[in-house]
């Protein structure tokens, strides 16, 4: 998968968690994933189809750190993933994709964006739609990781 088609899901995370949560995340070195189990406790997931493209993104928390961005955010700090951290996590993963998909618009990638699914439990899995492989790229914060996922289709000219 080309760099240049995944660092603007890597900077929009960055931007979002930075404006909305006053939060850095220090990011680590992506993998391709072999399995569907997701890293962290609470994931979105969303899906983009364009004419060039076609593929899902995903972003995975851990519990403590869902929590502490929904402090961050909204100034309520709760003792687990509820409904309203899972709604955080669906925008958030809209947030992030919105701002990848202006990014890639400027460089000629136009997609469709879905409405996020959110999962959560431990050992959930996230089902990639997409016969690409799927990077998973770890984020680390003193209150937990993050990871975000991203599988697409081979891209058409």
């Amino acid at each position: 998968m080309d760099a240049e088609f995944v660092n603007p899901f890597l900077n929009a995370l960055q931007n979002v968690l930075s404006m909305m949560a006053q939060m850095e995340l220090k990011p680590g070195k992506p993998q391709i994933k072999k399995d569907e189990y997701a890293r962290g406790d609470v994931s979105g997931i969303i899906g983009m189809v364009g004419p060039q493209v076609k593929g899902s993104f995903s972003i995975s928390f851990e519990e403590n750190l869902a929590c502490e961005i929904m402090h961050k955010m909204l100034g309520e700090l709760p003792d687990s993933v509820d409904e309203e951290v899972c709604d955080m996590v669906g925008e958030i993963t809209n947030m992030v994709t919105g701002g990848a998909k202006k990014e890639l618009a400027e460089r000629g990638f136009d997609f469709d964006m879905a409405t996020p699914i959110v999962v959560s439990g431990r050992d959930h899995t996230i089902s990639h739609k997409s016969e690409g492989a799927k990077l998973i790229m770890p984020f680390n914060h003193v209150a937990g990781k993050a990871y975000i996922e991203i599988c697409f289709d081979k891209l058409r000219a």
